[in-house]
């Protein structure tokens, strides 16, 4: 699928547009019954085919997971070597410059791919670092009701997974949710799981636990609960000698 989308600051003050050729799509289709779907974005340089290989080891029979490949584009911060990636780099820092644009067109794809699911399907959104920003950034188009650029966000997820990402744009996020009461309730409502362990083996655990209350409808306060109670049993047993 491809994605066009302005970009300012174009030789003789006209607005040229970047398009972004996102690449192979891959999906895990639910082995029982279809309850949730995710969409799970991969990292820098990565791409859907090695995500997808480990989800479907979890034992998650109702989950389908749907794992696109990013684009192939020119990464500053490799001083324009071409790499698979939701959105340019130019630095390593909280001052760093935001792709808007690049951010837009990921978001953009995450909600064409959940468009088409069932009504009755929850639908989620996450990924491991560069996926895990922009699996963030496409939440908080949710809960602001638009992208960046002003359009408005159709989608409508239930729930988010982030490991070992960041939020793009975190600086002017509170800007845009200032004295909108519904984003504002969205925001405060919405389930995220946020992990940076140093095991994956954690990682995942946690992770199956979060999406499995998810999908069986349970609240957020019940699931936050649970994920609680799960994540201190398992730094007790990594603890032990």
């Amino acid at each position: 699928m491809s994605f066009a989308a302005p970009s300012l600051g174009s030789a003789g003050g006209r607005s040229a547009r970047r398009a972004f050729e996102f690449g192979r799509t891959y999906v895990v289709r639910p082995k029982g019954k279809h309850q949730a779907t995710i969409v799970w974005l991969h990292g820098l340089g990565d791409n859907g085919s090695s995500w997808s290989q480990l989800l479907e080891t979890l034992p998650l029979p109702n989950i389908k997971w749907i794992c696109p490949t990013a684009p192939t584009q020119p990464i500053s911060i490799f001083g324009g070597f071409p790499s698979t990636a939701w959105f340019d780099v130019g630095d390593i820092s909280e001052d760093a410059p935001d792709d808007l644009e690049g951010l837009d067109a990921s978001a953009a794809h995450v909600a064409n791919l959940l468009s088409t699911e069932p009504a009755d399907i929850k639908l989620g959104v996450g990924g491991f670092s560069m996926g895990a920003a922009t699996a963030l950034y496409s939440v908080s188009c949710f809960t602001a009701g638009k992208y960046g650029n002003g359009n408005p966000y159709p989608a409508n997820p239930s729930a988010a997974v982030g490991l070992s990402g960041w939020l793009p744009c975190s600086k002017t996020l509170s800007n845009k949710l200032q004295g909108v009461d519904e984003a504002t309730r969205r925001a405060q409502s919405f389930p995220v799981l946020l992990c940076h362990g140093k095991g994956k083996f954690m990682e995942l655990n946690i992770i199956f636990l979060f999406v499995n209350e998810i999908s069986r409808k349970k609240s957020v306060k019940s699931t936050t609960k649970r994920v609680d109670q799960e994540f201190s049993i398992m730094e007790s047993i990594k603890r032990k000698p």
